[in-house]
């Protein structure tokens, strides 16, 4: 991986960060408690999956071209299962909120999408 994509993967967690925290923050504003609960709950099902994807495509870095195609592939199958056990997991709680919840899924996963539109 070069540097300016680490760069880009390093503003891309940032901001999913940042996003998770602002709209978290917003929530507990405004729904309380559970409303903040649930927003970083699907803060966390977006980062933690995303995080273990990057970090599974930075350690093919270098590698022959079939390696990393194989890195992706399983990165991204692990990203999958690790969000349908994140939710699983997080629906088993009590009183978890569903809109503050897929709101702030969607959008730290929405932090892709803009970031490709800067570029």
């Amino acid at each position: 991986m070069t540097a300016r994509n680490h760069s880009a993967v390093s503003k891309i967690i940032s901001y999913q960060i940042l996003m998770i925290i602002i709209m978290t923050a917003g929530f507990a504003l405004t729904w309380g408690r559970s409303g903040a609960l649930s927003a970083a709950l699907g803060g966390a099902s977006a980062f933690i999956p995303n995080l273990y994807f990057a970090l599974r495509v930075h350690k093919s870095a270098g590698l022959e071209a079939r390696k990393i195609v194989r890195s992706f592939y399983a990165g991204e199958s692990g990203k999958l299962l690790l969000t349908a056990a994140l939710f699983f997991m997080i629906f088993q709680l009590p009183n978890i909120e569903i809109l503050p919840l897929l709101a702030v899924y969607v959008a730290a996963l929405s932090v892709f999408w803009f970031a490709l539109l800067m570029r």
